[in-house]
């Protein structure tokens, strides 16, 4: 994250009086400026939403068979080749 004034972009947003307030007591019980811990959370959320994104998860069962094809391709169909023709 960015942490230098020559470095650094602007978020502006908009809130509730009641969210803001509670935003402002969590940051000062964190410790913090509220743009410290707005900037913190709101990074680690979106680095979960992106690995989130980004990761695929298989069970056991999937991941071996992923393997076993990835090991063993089957030849290939008239749909592949036709797929494959289209450059």
């Amino acid at each position: 994250m960015p942490t230098t004034a020559t470095d650094s972009a602007r978020i502006n947003l908009r809130t509730s009086p009641e969210a803001k307030a509670l935003i402002e007591r969590a940051a000062a019980l964190m410790g913090t400026t509220v743009s410290g811990f707005m900037l913190q959370n709101a990074y680690e959320a979106a680095r979960r939403v992106v690995a989130d994104n980004d990761m695929l998860m298989l069970s056991q069962r999937d991941f071996e068979a992923f393997i076993a094809t990835c090991e063993d391709p089957p030849l290939p169909n008239e749909a592949l080749r036709k797929l494959m023709s289209l450059r």
